[in-house]
């Protein structure tokens, strides 16, 4: 089962937004940036694809929290051949950091653009220590409900 159309961070506009305004937390085999959506919009970028024309219009001031809340939390993962020169290994990564993080989704808050980055010691790895590892990246990034 595949992690959710809804919820797949795909333009290079949020990566390159992610990169630049993203915090960053760390841990032994994973990188996450986290930015949260309301903040793209603030700095001027209301057309967000992800938004309809009238609602990106819409967006001012108190109205930030309102689209936000309804912006589904995103997440994109970067991994690259410096980690495996074979494709096969990092499809694995890729597969089980999904598997992981849809088992995660119910407790991450709406409004988030994520991106995990994968280092090249997590050749080792296996799914329950991706879930532990990427959960508490999670929380240090306060991305789960109730910590925004």
């Amino acid at each position: 089962m595949a992690l959710p159309k809804a919820h797949r961070l795909k333009n290079r506009q949020d990566f390159s937004a992610l990169f630049r305004k993203g915090m960053r937390c760390s841990t032994p085999h994973l990188t996450l940036r986290a930015l949260r959506q309301s903040a793209k919009l603030e700095s001027g970028k209301q057309s967000n694809s992800r938004l309809p024309t009238p609602v990106a219009t819409a967006v001012q001031g108190s109205d930030v929290a309102i689209a936000q809340s309804k912006l589904p939390s995103l997440l994109g993962i970067s991994i690259s051949q410096k980690v495996s020169k074979r494709a096969v290994v990092r499809n694995r990564i890729k597969r089980q950091l999904k598997a992981a993080f849809r088992q995660l989704l119910p407790k991450v808050a709406p409004g988030w653009l994520l991106v995990i980055v994968v280092k090249p010691e997590a050749t080792q790895c296996d799914y329950h220590q991706f879930l532990q590892e990427l959960e508490q990246l999670l929380v240090e990034a306060e991305v789960f409900n109730g910590h925004s």
